[in-house]
Formats: structure tokens, sequence, C-alpha cells
């Protein structure tokens, strides 16, 4: 069973994003089999507000992130990291939009910067706790 069919669609469905298919073939390139889809999510750059939307996949291991071209809608990777070579990883959550800002430092030392907007508090809470234990169980020496 490959991290499609196992873990990414549960994981949007959790999320309440709809992926078009075309995305499909980009993460099965960026994701190992094993590694599970934690958080799906649409997200935007702050510093880019023309840049189209992203959507971000949060496996165990990596870091994934597609843009879709505003003009032309096409599909580009932005971001494919592993965690381990992501470095002050941070995020704020924003209960009066409800939204969160997340922000890495890739290992090209670029200050990448996202914002994802949720339906509702409750769905800020539940995302900041899965980046909590993603990053922090990184983060601890095996």
């Amino acid at each position: 069973m490959d991290v499609i069919s196992r873990t990414f669609l549960s994981a949007t469905t959790e999320a309440g994003v709809v992926i078009p298919s075309r995305h499909l073939p980009i993460v099965e390139r960026c994701v190992d089999a094993d590694d599970d889809a934690v958080l799906v999510a649409r997200c935007t750059r702050p510093e880019a507000p023309l840049a189209g939307d992203h959507l971000l996949l949060l496996t165990r291991r990596r870091l994934v992130v597609i843009q879709k071209t505003p003009v032309l809608h096409r599909l580009r990777l932005h971001l494919n990291a592993n965690l381990r070579h992501l470095s002050n990883v941070t995020w704020r959550p924003d209960l009066t939009r409800p939204a969160l800002e997340m922000a890495a430092t890739a290992v090209d030392g670029v200050r990448e910067r996202f914002r994802m907007r949720f339906p509702d508090t409750d769905a800020v809470w539940r995302f900041e706790g899965v980046l909590r234990e993603v990053f922090l169980t990184c983060a601890r020496p095996s």
C-alpha cells in the first residue's frame, strides 16, 4: 500500500482540504512509501502574497510544499526538505483569524514562512499540536 492511499488521503479528509489528483505524482516522488502524512493544509507565503496557493504536506520525516501558480495554475515543487535539515522551526497560532504561521530555515539558508488558515480555533490547536509532536520528536536525539 502506498503513502497516498494509506495516509495522504486520510490527512486531506481530516484537514477538510480537497486536493486535485495532479498533485499526487509530485507527492509520490517526494515522500517515501513508509513515511506517514501527518498534516496537509493549503497555505500562502506572507512575504509573497501574489505567488499563488501552496499545498503544505508534513510527514514524520519531510516537509513538502507545492506551489500552484496564479495565472496558469501550473504546479511547481517549492520545498522538499528532510526535517533534520530544517533549522529554527517556529510556529505561531493566530486565534483572531483563525490561522497559524509557520517558519523554518532551509538547508540553503533561506527562511521560509507559510500561513495556514483554518475554519475555527479548534483546528488551529489541533494542527499546532501536530507540529509540536513532529518537530519536538524530530529534535530529540535518537
